[in-house]
């Protein structure tokens, strides 16, 4: 069985905490030769480099990231269990790391999340946002536990994950009360010409909605294109254009942005997908979010 060394493990992490072994030195009253053989041994117990030197700087490489990571969780549990053997009342728990596709409605993130924060243990979660790639990448070092996204991975992408769906709605058309006056007659064709804020073409509710448009022989007039959910729904709010969202959140929408219902469509079908490293959800907040997003959520 092999051992790891903490104490080096220990010098490692605060090295890379405090920026150099200069700092991480005074810290641990040990001179910087001895830290950085310290700091060789546990490299060559690893069997990898976990710095680099960019000019007088030391930083971490790839592997150093992955180490750092699990060294701050070793320490963080460490002194959680200090806090819990004197009687501090330091709740220990769950840490969920959740990456986020960034055009994928804030509301239905947090309405996918509430289950996972009811679960019996304490639970913090940690919500990082970007595009499906970056997210992917981080997934596959372990920075984050599960990605909430609008479109499953693919094997091209080379990184393993599995795709677990959440649930699939229709899509819902909104519009601030002065641009729905103007927009008469009947839906669909009531958006034709009508100015629209449609999300970035990279995502698949993009060319979903391209699609449809075209099915439906319906032109808009894009005043606005985002990567930000948020922030294309704060511009219907304010009446600069038409946009969509899940049905399934279709009355949290109207009532936060206070806009009205233009209409709504099932040919536009929206999918959500829990992206995991592991081929069955074994993290208790992923399993209770999972199994509310089919039986409520979407049910």
């Amino acid at each position: 069985m092999e051992w790891l060394n903490y104490h080096h493990l220990l010098y490692f992490w605060m090295v890379a905490k405090h920026g150099g072994i200069a700092r991480a030195g005074e810290q641990l009253r040990l001179k910087p030769p001895t830290l950085s053989g310290q700091l060789r041994q546990l490299e060559d117990a690893l069997g990898e480099k976990l710095f680099a030197r960019q000019g007088r700087r030391l930083v971490l490489t790839e592997t150093g990231r992955v180490v750092y990571r699990y060294a701050d969780e070793i320490f963080s549990l460490g002194r959680e269990m200090q806090d819990t053997v004197k009687g501090r009342r330091t709740p220990a728990g769950l840490r969920l790391r959740v990456g986020v596709v960034d055009i994928m409605s804030k509301l239905l993130v947090l309405r996918l999340l509430q289950p996972a924060l009811s679960i019996p243990e304490h639970l913090r979660v940690v919500c990082h946002e970007g595009r499906l790639e970056q997210l992917l990448a981080a997934l596959a070092v372990h920075e984050l536990d599960v990605i909430l996204s609008d479109a499953p991975t693919s094997s091209n992408i080379g990184v393993r994950a599995f795709n677990h769906l959440l649930g699939e709605c229709g899509t819902s058309f909104f519009a601030a009360g002065a641009v729905a006056k103007r927009l008469g007659g009947a839906f669909p064709r009531r958006l034709d010409g009508a100015p629209f804020l449609l999300p970035a073409q990279h995502t698949s509710h993009r060319r979903s909605l391209d699609s449809w448009f075209e099915a439906q022989g319906i032109r808009p007039e894009i005043v606005g294109e985002f990567d930000d959910s948020a922030l294309l729904k704060a511009f219907g709010a304010a009446g600069v254009g038409v946009f969509a969202a899940p049905s399934a959140i279709e009355r949290e929408v109207a009532r936060q942005y206070g806009v009205r219902v233009l209409g709504r469509t099932d040919e536009i079908l929206e999918r959500f997908y829990a992206i995991s490293a592991e081929r069955r959800l074994k993290h208790p907040a992923v399993v209770a979010l999972s199994d509310a997003a089919r039986t409520r959520a979407f049910g």
